[in-house]
């Protein structure tokens, strides 16, 4: 049986010529999005995916823009509108020495170096130079977590769990 990833989801269409609107939850856009590579499209009422090759992809605003071979206008793409893309575990490459996967981070327990539960990671933000992690806390507004040396001390996806220096002012 296939494990598939999740990478984004379309959420609408872009003009007249086939392209669609994707809010990518994906660890690497650019390579996941690489013309030539294939996509697979989850529509609720099917039980198949849809193998599609991404013929072009661009960033606009806040969406990744993708059209796919064979899908040359709105008419064609309009079925996929709230359609998850997803790539098989096979499409997953190997990553370089504190480097993870999204969804090896999202779900794990955040603990301080003197062992006091912080939350579970619930999101991962991409705005720059390095990611957010965005962990749940009971009772309390989310934590923003910076995935930078200072901060993160250890990471164990396996165990999923991650041990934190927290900085002054980070917790508040």
């Amino acid at each position: 049986m296939t494990k598939w990833f999740h990478v984004g989801t379309i959420v609408n269409t872009h003009g007249i010529r086939g392209e669609v609107r994707v809010v990518s939850k994906t660890d690497f856009a650019e390579e996941r999005y690489k013309i030539g590579n294939l996509l697979y499209v989850f529509m609720d009422h099917s039980s198949e995916p849809i193998e599609v090759k991404v013929k072009s992809h661009r960033v606009h605003k806040s969406f990744d823009l993708l059209s796919f071979e064979g899908y040359d206008n709105i008419n064609l793409v309009e079925k996929f509108k709230g359609a998850a893309l997803k790539v098989p575990e096979s499409q997953l490459g190997q990553l370089g020495e504190g480097e993870y996967y999204f969804h090896e981070i999202i779900g794990c327990t955040v603990i301080t170096e003197e062992g006091e539960t912080i939350g579970i990671v619930e999101e991962i933000l991409t705005p720059g130079a390095n990611d957010v992690w965005v962990v749940k806390r009971k009772h309390e507004k989310d934590a923003l977590i910076p995935y930078i040396d200072d901060v993160v001390i250890r990471v164990n996806p396996e165990e999923k769990k991650i041990t934190i220096r927290p900085m002054e002012g980070l917790l508040e």
